[in-house]
């Protein structure tokens, strides 16, 4: 058994008696082991164990790239915008003013680039830098697709949200040629364009076929459809 200290106080009684009387007050037992008040020092506190915030981050930024790669599939047109500085209510009420043909992501940069790294929209690499949201249309009409974010840029009076840059067909067009993608001909217009061809010297046609690649396969689907029609009627 292990001996403990034990404090002792003494003091002397006053006695009528020549001789003085001593008595002796035990205290309670002093902890040999205890370290005196101005000695004590703060023990480290024991290591957090790892968190799994780690692991939701990583998982998230997997979600938003299979996300990204998702929209990619039949997607004519993937463009970033600039939105910097907009308000939660400004997003969402771009998000509301969007056909159901357009899809508005938020992602970074670095994510986007990873899900279209080797593919024909690797070319949007210019774009990468600075704050984007991401708009992914999935129509032909891109001239109609783009027009619901400039009237929003107009009415809120968003000159400095911009377009970044954009890729259709797997050509990037930057800020500056952004505008040849509003202007391309819509459906109906190269239908038009067609029976002005079919009824034109073989020079028209010729001129026709020369077109980008949309306006071709949107003249040869005009074509199959005319000769469907002439074959029912």
């Amino acid at each position: 058994m292990e001996a403990t200290a034990t404090a002792v106080m003494s003091f002397a009684l006053p006695s009528t008696n020549s001789k003085t009387q001593t008595c002796h007050l035990l205290t309670r037992p002093i902890n040999p082991f205890a370290l005196p008040p101005s000695s004590k020092t703060h023990l480290p506190l024991p290591r957090r164990l790892p968190t799994i915030r780690a692991a939701i981050s990583r998982t998230k930024k997997e979600e938003t790239v299979e996300t990204v790669k998702q929209q990619l599939e039949n997607c004519y047109l993937l463009a970033g915008i600039n939105y910097k500085g907009f308000t939660v209510k400004q997003f969402q009420e771009l998000r509301s003013s969007l056909p159901e043909t357009t899809k508005l992501i938020v992602a970074k940069n670095t994510l986007v680039y990873k899900a279209v790294e080797g593919t024909r929209w690797e070319t949007l690499k210019p774009c990468m830098k600075g704050m984007n949201v991401w708009l992914f249309v999935h129509t032909e009409e891109i001239p109609a697709a783009i027009k619901p974010y400039r009237d929003f840029q107009k009415e809120k009076k968003l000159e400095d949200n911009d377009f970044t840059g954009g890729v259709f067909e797997g050509k990037f067009y930057g800020p500056d040629e952004f505008k040849k993608l509003e202007t391309l001909p819509t459906r109906a217009e190269i239908y038009a364009n067609l029976l002005g061809s079919l009824k034109s010297p073989a020079s028209a046609l010729v001129s026709t076929l020369q077109a980008p690649a949309r306006d071709v396969l949107m003249v040869l689907k005009a074509y199959v459809k005319k000769l469907e029609e002439e074959a029912q009627s």
